[in-house]
């Protein structure tokens, strides 16, 4: 059976997510929770099905552009009004996986320990 781009995509970005200096991952409410230091910095959920995937990441200067692109909202549980922006992808969409790259660096820069920040410019 032929991977769907959703699939592709939420293989892609777990990976990405998980090479950072110290990620791990955890499932507390059924999806990828992607933590730091006990702290999280995103969370992907790909149905199983392969029908929907969502991202979840904090966000600081891309912001105000991620909520501008129609797959984005602020997250709900009033998460939003802290700077955390959900995607959501719905059936074969294509999810842009480079932008979604870059907002899981940029959440990660956010909530990860300085200690651990001073890897990636190596």
């Amino acid at each position: 059976m032929a991977v769907t781009p959703l699939a592709a995509a939420g293989r892609d970005l777990r990976a990405y997510a998980l090479g950072f200096p110290g990620a791990y991952e955890e499932f507390p409410w059924g999806e990828s929770a992607f933590k730091v230091a006990k702290k999280m910095f995103a969370m992907l959920n790909v149905e199983a099905s392969a029908r929907r995937l969502s991202l979840t990441v904090k966000l600081g200067a891309a912001h105000d552009a991620a909520l501008a692109l129609p797959f984005a909202r602020p997250t709900g549980y009033n998460l939003g009004k802290s700077g955390w922006v959900t995607s959501i992808f719905e059936q074969e969409a294509s999810p842009p996986v480079p932008i979604l790259r870059d907002w899981i660096y940029e959440s990660y820069e956010l909530i990860a320990p300085k200690r651990l920040l001073k890897e990636l410019a190596l």
